[in-house]
């Protein structure tokens, strides 16, 4: 399933679904944890380009969820607060009795639809691999081995830059052996995952998984089959992640991926119920924090929760003002 999801799919709360290729390019956050390049040391593959990556590609950016006119629409035929106020808890407990009714078959048709692949899970501890110019080395000579080793990190000079094309060319060039090395794999997958390759981004990232037996990509692994409607693998992996608790910014990425894989799936209470679950206000807010709070009021707003959705967005605007659209958003709800 290769196609752009962008005309199928109408996201609307989540910063992190892959419906939306155009904000997903557009709107890349700016202060992204990019390393300098040195050109001159082209040879050298950082070590954590890896993590680098997946800030550029896996942090599933989608702060702008909603169309501004969508938005401006659904203001303009908001309901009083004070009506609000009165309505939202009964309003709540429907929604909620409602969808526990219907969640029942909801699982029993997702254990029916349990997916076919053969899935090694993830180790405890990720596997000690050389480093990849060692590898490359070993696999294809020390003269190819080098080559190998300047392609990788053109490719990964190009992918930062956002010229996703340019630097799958650039993987292509290289020798099919070169797809032992995991690095390699999983900037491909990367790539693939920003253009949109759903099903070859996800092929690519479990390779990358087995690997490495790594959590590291998890949420865009997760992403990418949550594009493809495969429930099942979005909450294995979720549930990976959540165990192995590698930091709290992953943690929470993979944390607004599984809860827009439950709004998807109609189950917006169990979304917000995951998003809600160990969450307190931060004296001193991360981005991850931000993020959270950000997809946190989208659906407090979305499902008519409006003064607790005004409380989040003002508390974003107030660490982080320039924060996606959060001072358009408090503008609303005010």
């Amino acid at each position: 399933m290769e196609k752009s999801k962008g005309n199928r799919r109408n996201d609307k709360f989540s910063q992190n679904k892959p419906s939306d290729n155009k904000r997903r390019n557009e709107r890349r956050n700016p202060q992204s944890d990019r390393n300098k390049r040195d050109k001159s040391k082209s040879q050298n593959v950082r070590k954590d380009w890896g993590s680098v990556t997946r800030h550029g590609a896996g942090k599933l950016t989608r702060e702008e969820s909603e169309d501004r006119e969508e938005r401006n629409k659904r203001t303009a035929t908001r309901i009083s607060e004070e009506e609000t106020f009165t309505r939202e808890s009964s309003d709540r407990l429907r929604s909620e009795a409602t969808e526990a009714i219907s969640r029942a078959k909801k699982r029993k048709n997702s254990t029916q639809n349990v997916s076919s692949k053969k899935r090694v899970p993830t180790p405890n501890i990720p596997h000690q691999l050389p480093d990849a110019a060692k590898l490359l080395g070993k696999i294809l000579g020390e003269k190819r081995g080098a080559r190998a080793v300047s392609l990788l990190g053109h490719a990964a000079r190009e992918f930062e830059d956002e010229k996703f094309v340019e630097a799958q060319k650039i993987l292509k060039s290289l020798d099919e052996k070169c797809l032992q090395v995991a690095e390699v794999v999983e900037l491909s997958g990367l790539i693939n995952y920003r253009l949109s390759k759903w099903s070859k981004a996800s092929e690519l990232l479990e390779s990358f998984r087995t690997i490495t037996g790594s959590t590291e990509q998890h949420p865009v692994l997760a992403d990418c089959y949550r594009a493809q409607s495969e429930w099942t693998e979005v909450e294995i992996l979720w549930d990976e992640l959540r165990q192995a608790s590698p930091n709290a910014a992953l943690v929470t990425e993979g944390r607004l991926v599984m809860a827009g894989s439950l709004d998807d799936q109609g189950r917006t209470s169990d979304a917000v119920r995951l998003l809600e679950k160990g969450w307190k206000i931060p004296r001193h807010p991360k981005e991850h924090h931000l993020r959270r709070a950000y997809a946190l009021g989208d659906l407090y707003e979305r499902s008519g929760a409006l003064p607790r959705a005004r409380e989040l967005f003002t508390w974003i605007r107030k660490h982080s003002p320039k924060f996606a659209d959060v001072d358009e958003r408090v503008r609303d709800l005010s």
